[in-house]
C-alpha cells in the first residue's frame, strides 16, 4: 500500500459509517413497528373492535413516516459502494451484489407493493386481504433486512467463494453457502431481534407518555401489553442469537473476540468482564473490573478449558497453541501477491510451465492474501477501547431492556401502570437507550473487524476508488446536514403526530 492515500481512506470510511449509522435510526424501528402493527390489525380482523383497530391506524401511521425516510437513506448506502468503493465493487462484486439485487427485486418489491394496501385498504378490500398486507409489509420489511444482512456477513466471513487469478475477482462457488452460512444466520437473528427491541421500547415510550399524561389512557394499556410481550420475546432471542453470534466471532474472528473482551494474552478457562476499564495500548494492557472466571472460553468454544488467543498472541504469534504471527502471514501475502503478478505476466508470455508454478504458489499462501498489503503487523489491530466499551455498554443495555419489560409485563397484568411513575418515566426515555445499544451493536460488528473490509481477503486501504479526498469530503458534509435535516424532520412528524394522538381520543381507546 506504498501509493495508499491515508485521507481518502479516512474520509471513505467517514462518510460510510456516517450514513450506515443515521440510515439504522429509522431501519429497527420500521423492523420491529411492521410487526406489531401486522399483530394489532390481526386482533381487529379477529375481533371487529374498533379500539384494536384504532390502535392498528395509529402505529401504522407511525411506522408509515419512519418507512419514507429509512428508505430515502438506504438507496445512498447502496450508491457509495460504487461510487467510493469501486476497488471493492469490482473484485467482489460477483458475490457482494447478488443478494443486494435479490434484496431489491424480490423483498423491497413486496413490501411497496402491500404497503399502499395496508395504507389505503380500509373498507377497499376484504378485511382479510387488508389484514394480510400489513403481515407482507412485516416480512417483506425483514426479509429486506435478510439479504443486506447476508450481504455483510459474507464481508465477516467470506464463504462460498474462490479467487479467480485470470480476472483477479472472487467469484461465487456456492450461494448457500454464502447465503445459509452460520455466520448469516446468527447476524440476521441478533440483528432484527434487536429491531423487535425498538420497536417494542418505541411504542412502550409513547404509550407511557400518554399515561403520564392522563391521555389515551385505555390505549396506551393495551399497547404497553403487547409491546412489553413482544420485546421480552426479543430480549431473550437477543441474548441467545449473541451467543451464537460471539460462538461464530471466536471462529472466524479471533482479533474481533480480543478485542471485545480486551484480551491481550490468551489463556485457557479465560474470564469474560462483566465491568471493566483497559489501557487501550496495543502493546501492554492494565485491566481492573469485575469477570467471571472460564466464561469467555464456554462463550467462544462451549469449553471451559479452551484457549482464547488474545490480541498479542495473534501479531505475535503462539507457536504452542499453532499461532502464526502477524508477520508470517504478512510475508506470506506478499508471496501470495507477487505470485498473482507473476502468473500475469506468464499468461502474457503464454509461458504455461511459468503459469503453474505461479498458481501452485499461489494456492499455497492464498489464505494470506490480504496480510501482504500490511506493513506494520500491528496494524491488523482494531480499535480495541472502542470496541471492548461498545460491547460491555451493548450487553449492559441489553439485561436493562430485558428487566424492564419484564417490569412493564407485571405492572401490566397487575394494574399498577398508573401508579408506577417512576417505571412511566424511566419507559419514556428507554427508547433512547434503544438506539444507543443497537448503534453500539453495529460499532462493535464494523469497528472490531478493521482494518479489513472483508475478512482476512481484502483491507480497507486497497477498496476505496481512485477519487479525491475533496470530493468525498464535501459528500460527507453534505450528508451530514441532509440527514440530520431528515432526522429532524421525521421527529418533528412523529412528535406532532404523537401530541395528536390516535383518532378517537379519551380512555375510549
Amino acid at each position: 500500500m506504498e501509493h495508499l492515500d491515508i485521507g481518502l481512506v479516512d474520509w471513505s470510511r467517514a462518510q460510510f459509517a456516517l450514513t450506515a449509522l443515521y440510515h439504522w435510526i429509522f431501519v429497527p424501528l420500521t423492523l420491529g413497528l411492521s410487526f406489531i402493527v401486522a399483530f394489532m390489525h390481526t386482533l381487529y380482523y379477529k375481533t371487529r373492535n374498533e379500539k384494536w383497530k384504532n390502535l392498528t391506524k395509529f402505529w401504522m401511521k407511525l411506522f408509515g413516516i419512519n418507512f419514507a425516510i429509512g428508505v430515502a437513506t438506504g438507496i445512498i448506502l447502496e450508491f457509495e459502494f460504487g461510487l467510493n468503493w469501486s476497488n471493492y465493487s469490482w473484485i467482489v462484486g460477483d458475490i457482494f451484489g447478488a443478494p443486494l439485487a435479490i434484496e431489491g427485486i424480490l423483498a423491497f418489491f413486496l413490501e411497496s407493493t402491500f404497503i399502499a394496501v395496508m395504507f389505503f385498504g380500509w373498507d377497499r378490500v376484504s378485511k382479510k386481504f387488508h389484514m394480510l398486507s400489513s403481515w407482507f409489509v412485516a416480512f417483506g420489511s425483514n426479509l429486506s433486512a435478510l439479504w443486506i444482512l447476508i450481504a455483510n456477513a459474507w464481508m465477516q466471513n467470506p464463504a462460498g467463494t474462490q479467487f479467480n487469478l485470470d480476472t483477479a475477482r472472487n467469484e461465487m462457488t456456492s450461494f448457500f453457502d454464502v447465503a445459509l452460512s452460520p455466520t448469516a444466520v446468527s447476524k440476521f437473528l441478533h440483528t432484527v431481534s434487536q429491531a423487535y427491541i425498538i420497536g417494542s421500547l418505541f411504542v412502550i415510550s409513547v404509550s407511557a407518555w400518554y399515561i403520564l399524561k392522563n391521555r389515551h389512557i385505555i390505549f396506551a394499556k393495551k399497547s404497553i401489553l403487547i409491546a412489553s410481550v413482544f420485546g421480552l420475546i426479543a430480549s431473550v432471542a437477543t441474548a441467545v442469537t449473541g451467543d451464537s453470534s460471539a460462538y461464530d466471532v471466536a471462529k472466524h474472528q479471533p482479533m474481533k473476540l480480543a478485542a471485545m473482551e480486551g484480551l491481550y494474552d490468551g489463556e485457557r478457562n479465560a474470564s469474560l468482564y462483566v465491568i471493566g476499564v483497559i489501557n487501550g495500548n496495543k502493546d501492554n494492557t492494565n485491566f481492573t473490573g469485575i469477570k467471571i472466571p472460564s466464561l469467555l472460553s464456554i462463550m467462544a468454544f462451549r469449553d471451559a478449558n479452551a484457549f482464547v488467543p488474545g490480541i498479542n498472541d495473534l501479531v505475535n504469534g503462539n507457536e504452542k497453541e499453532g499461532i502464526p504471527s502477524a508477520e508470517t502471514r504478512i510475508e506470506k501475502g506478499k508471496i501470495a501477491i507477487q505470485a498473482l503478478a507473476d502468473y500475469k505476466k506468464a499468461k502474457a508470455e503464454e509461458n504455461e510451465a511459468s503459469m503453474n508454478e505461479s498458481i501452485k504458489l499461489f494456492k499455497a499462501n492464498e489464505k494470506h492474501f490480504g496480510y501482504g498489503y500490511f506493513k506494520n503487523k500491528w496494524d491488523i489491530v482494531p480499535n480495541v477501547p472502542l470496541t471492548f466499551y461498545s460491547f460491555h455498554v451493548m450487553v449492559g443495555l441489553g439485561l436493562f431492556f430485558g428487566l424492564l419489560f419484564i417490569w412493564l409485563l407485571w405492572a401490566s397484568l397487575k394494574g399498577k401502570l398508573e401508579d408506577s411513575k417512576l417505571l412511566l418515566k424511566i419507559s419514556v426515555w428507554s427508547i433512547l437507550l434503544g438506539y444507543i445499544a443497537t448503534e453500539l451493536g453495529w460499532i462493535v460488528a464494523e469497528v472490531g473487524r478493521q482494518p479489513w473490509t472483508i475478512q482476512d481477503l481484502l483491507p480497507v486501504g486497497v477498496s476505496t476508488s481512485h477519487i479525491s479526498t475533496g470530493n468525498v469530503q464535501a459528500t460527507f458534509f453534505m450528508f451530514l446536514v441532509l440527514f440530520t435535516a431528515l432526522l429532524i424532520a421525521e421527529i418533528k412528524i412523529l412528535i406532532t403526530q404523537i401530541k395528536k394522538g390516535p383518532e378517537k381520543g379519551g380512555n375510549h381507546v
